[in-house]
């Protein structure tokens, strides 16, 4: 199955080798560039990919309201493109349907895997990115226990809290001694009370709601900054 994709950036060059990276795959094919943000979800609308690239920073429409826009209306999937030491709306794009995160530097091969592990339903995020949420959501100090979690089983409190510290399935499974089967259960009954659509919400769920407190390990848990997925399916 070919994945499709639109990509959006304001600036041609990164836009355009944006879309030959991803035009030379076998599995993949740019169906249409946009020069902002408001071209990226009329292409969507028309076009129904399964994948929009959107650069944060656009004119007329920025990507944030893209991805805001394209989230309710479809089911195609965002990868946000952040320039690390500028851009300051990676949650504010979380909250608006982001499903992973690019810093604009990204390598080749990572790009194509960014694309590949968002269009099979998988969320995304850069160790580097994750480390910045986890400043942003942990400045001030500890936090109160918040009430949204009182939704939560005992078991669904600690998979939450194993989820924000980087775990897979599998490695939850083996901390809390239960079947993988067991823990996907868990965790969608976590993302399900809690009106989250993705795991990295849940990873950002647990630091507002002070579940995860400063200093814990942050989620994704590398030194580098090559992306990874959110370990394992819903």
């Amino acid at each position: 199955m070919t994945i499709r994709v639109v990509v959006a950036d304001d600036q041609e060059l990164v836009r355009s080798g944006f879309a030959m990276i991803l035009d030379a795959q076998p599995d993949i094919e740019v169906v249409a560039e946009a020069g902002d943000g408001a071209e990226a979800v009329e292409a969507v609308r028309r076009l129904a990919p399964d994948v929009a690239l959107l650069d944060i920073r656009m004119p007329r429409t920025d990507g944030i309201e893209a991805c805001r826009a394209i989230s309710a209306e479809s089911g195609c999937r965002t990868v946000m493109l952040t320039t690390f030491d500028t851009d300051a709306y990676v949650y504010e794009a979380l909250h608006a349907g982001a499903s992973g995160f690019l810093l604009k530097d990204v390598r080749r091969d990572d790009l194509v895997h960014a694309v590949r592990v968002v269009a099979a339903g998988d969320s995304l995020l850069a160790p580097s990115v994750a480390r910045r949420l986890v400043e942003q959501y942990t400045a001030g100090g500890p936090r109160r226990s918040d009430p949204r979690l009182d939704v939560l089983t005992g078991r669904e409190r600690e998979t939450l809290l194993l989820l924000a510290r980087g775990l897979s399935n599998a490695e939850i499974a083996a901390e809390l001694v239960v079947s993988d089967h067991t823990v996907k259960t868990h965790v969608g009954n976590v993302l399900a009370k809690l009106g989250l659509r993705d795991r990295i919400q849940a990873v950002i769920c647990a630091y507002e709601t002070g579940l995860v407190a400063a200093g814990s390990p942050p989620p994704g848990g590398g030194a580098g900054d090559a992306p990874s997925p959110a370990p394992g399916r819903n």
